[in-house]
């Protein structure tokens, strides 16, 4: 929708929380090095603050978020298998495939393979930089941010609260929604967020025209979910093929085998984020794989 239409068209909490539950879902193929992407720095202890405004949809779009899966792990091979899921747009994934085949085959050992394989959830989302104390230059600029489930449910936390006392807030909101302030903090070498909240409801600018300004930098979602933009299925099965030394079948030796390998090939270098620094309650495993077992 155009700015004019979208300061008269938002009560939109009812629409993203249906979106959000109905959804209970990569994007271009390009270099983890993407300058539109904003990403919190934590100094020697692992610890980090910025303020952040998370923004409306864009222009045409229905949601302010994407959301999709990938798979990131290093095979027997030495190689790595970093790629999204095609389970983010709907249709089979030979990784789902495999985990699955794994998780059914009753060795504890192929269990722990399909744990360490399991697909991450990432939203990405464009945000305005309030603060960022870290990097000055960054304030006041329009980047996408990806964050995971943690950030996510704050998010919902905030549109859906569980309390009589608060009221609904669409976070995504420009002229009643809430900054948000980012903590973070390295707790048993992982990286918490349970400290970040959002600040009290106000507008990002009381001047219409420099959140038009803002509004317009904003980066078009849909490349995430576009089919266009993901490898086909049999493309990622010969991705699969080769990290795995083309083991394939569950029942065979597993990546716990010892295999002698020459220079291990050294793992591609991602952005430190809330994605990929990975919190192992973010996804209640053993629920996820029993699906997947059930759905043989």
């Amino acid at each position: 929708m155009s700015f004019a239409n979208l300061k008269k068209n938002r009560d939109q909490i009812n629409k993203l929380l249906q979106a959000a539950e109905a959804a209970g879902g990569s994007g271009e193929k390009k270099s983890y090095a993407d300058d539109r992407f904003w990403k919190p720095n934590v100094d020697k202890a692992g610890n980090g603050y910025a303020v952040i405004r998370f923004l409306p949809a864009a222009e045409g779009a229905d949601l302010p978020w994407a959301r999709y899966w990938d798979h990131g792990f290093k095979g027997p091979t030495g190689l790595w298998y970093i790629e999204r899921s095609l389970t983010s747009i709907g249709q089979p994934d030979p990784v789902g495939e495999l985990n699955s085949k794994l998780w059914n085959s009753g060795i504890d050992a192929d269990k722990e393979i399909a744990r360490d394989r399991k697909r991450r959830l990432h939203y990405v989302s464009n945000i305005y930089v309030v603060s960022d104390p870290s990097n000055p230059d960054n304030d006041g600029k329009v980047f996408l941010y990806q964050y995971g489930k943690k950030i996510f449910d704050k998010i919902m936390d905030l549109m859906q609260p569980q309390f009589a006392d608060e009221s609904p807030v669409n976070p995504f909101d420009f002229w009643e929604g809430a900054d948000f302030k980012l903590k973070i903090r390295n707790l048993e070498g992982y990286r918490n967020y349970d400290k970040s909240e959002f600040s009290t409801p106000a507008a990002l600018s009381e001047d219409d025209e420099k959140l038009e300004t803002v509004y317009n930098q904003m980066y078009d979602l849909s490349e995430f979910t576009n089919p266009e933009n993901y490898k086909t299925y049999d493309e990622l099965k010969v991705k699969l093929a080769k990290v795995l030394g083309e083991e394939m079948n569950a029942g065979a030796p597993t990546m716990k085998e010892e295999i002698k390998m020459n220079e291990p090939e050294e793992a591609p270098k991602m952005p430190v984020t809330a994605e990929n620094v990975t919190d192992p309650s973010d996804e209640d495993t053993l629920a996820y794989f029993s699906k997947l077992a059930n759905a043989d």
